[in-house]
C-alpha cells in the first residue's frame, strides 16, 4: 500500500526542536530573562542564531515557548492541584509541588517564573509582561476553585477567595525564592506545613 505520508520539504532543520526548547526552557530558568543572553541559549541548544531564529523566533517568543513548556512540565503540578477534592488538598498540592519542583535534583534551584521576573531593565519587559499574566491567570484559576469550594461548603461562606488564592500564590513564590537561595526541601515542606495551619476550616 503506498504511503500518504509526504516528505518535509527544503533542507531539514539537523537538530532535535523539542530538545532544544528544553535546554533553553534550563537557561531561562537558570539565569532568568536578562540574564540569558543569545550566546548563552544558542551554546546550551547546540544550534546556530539563525536556526534558533527561524525555528523559534527570537529572544522573547522563545522565552514564551520556554515558559509553557516549563508550565506543561515541571510545573505542570498546578493544574492538577486544582482538581483536588477539597480547597485545603489544592492549598497543599500546590505547596507541595512549589517544594519540590524547586528542588529537583539536575535542575536549577527555584521556578522559571520567579528567576525570570527579575529583570530591571527595559529589555525585560516582555518577559515581566508574560509573567504577570501568566501569575494573573494562575491567581483567577485559584479564585475560581476556592469559590467553588464556598458554594460547596468546603470553606466558609464568609472567605475571601482572593485573598487566599494570592496568600497561596505569595507562600508558593517565597518558597521558590528560598530554594534559589539554598533552602532544601525538607526545610521548604516544613514552611509549606507552617502556611496550612492557618488555612481556614470549612
Amino acid at each position: 500500500m503506498e504511503s500518504t505520508r509526504k516528505s518535509p520539504i527544503g533542507r531539514p532543520r539537523g537538530f532535535d526542536a523539542d530538545e532544544a526548547l528544553e535546554r533553553a526552557m534550563v537557561v531561562f530558568w537558570a539565569q532568568g530573562y536578562e540574564g540569558a543572553s543569545l550566546t548563552d541559549l544558542t551554546n546550551a541548544m547546540a544550534i546556530t542564531r539563525t536556526s534558533m531564529y527561524a525555528a523559534f523566533g527570537n529572544k522573547e517568543e522563545l522565552f514564551r515557548k520556554a515558559l509553557r513548556r516549563y508550565a506543561e512540565g515541571p510545573a505542570a503540578y498546578v493544574g492538577l492541584a486544582l482538581k483536588e477534592p477539597t480547597a485545603r488538598e489544592v492549598a497543599a498540592a500546590i505547596l507541595a509541588g512549589s517544594a519540590r519542583t524547586t528542588t529537583l535534583p539536575g535542575r536549577p534551584a527555584g521556578c522559571l517564573s520567579v528567576q525570570g521576573s527579575l529583570a530591571a531593565g527595559t529589555a525585560g519587559r516582555p518577559a515581566r509582561d508574560t509573567l504577570a499574566a501568566w501569575r494573573d491567570e494562575a491567581l483567577s484559576h485559584l479564585n475560581e476553585r476556592f469559590r467553588r469550594a464556598v458554594d460547596e461548603g468546603d470553606l466558609p461562606g464568609d472567605a475571601d477567595t482572593a485573598l487566599l488564592a494570592r496568600y497561596l500564590m505569595t507562600v508558593a513564590n517565597g518558597i521558590a525564592v528560598q530554594a534559589a537561595g539554598g533552602a532544601d526541601h525538607d526545610e521548604l515542606r516544613r514552611v509549606a506545613d507552617a502556611a496550612l495551619r492557618s488555612w481556614p476550616p470549612a
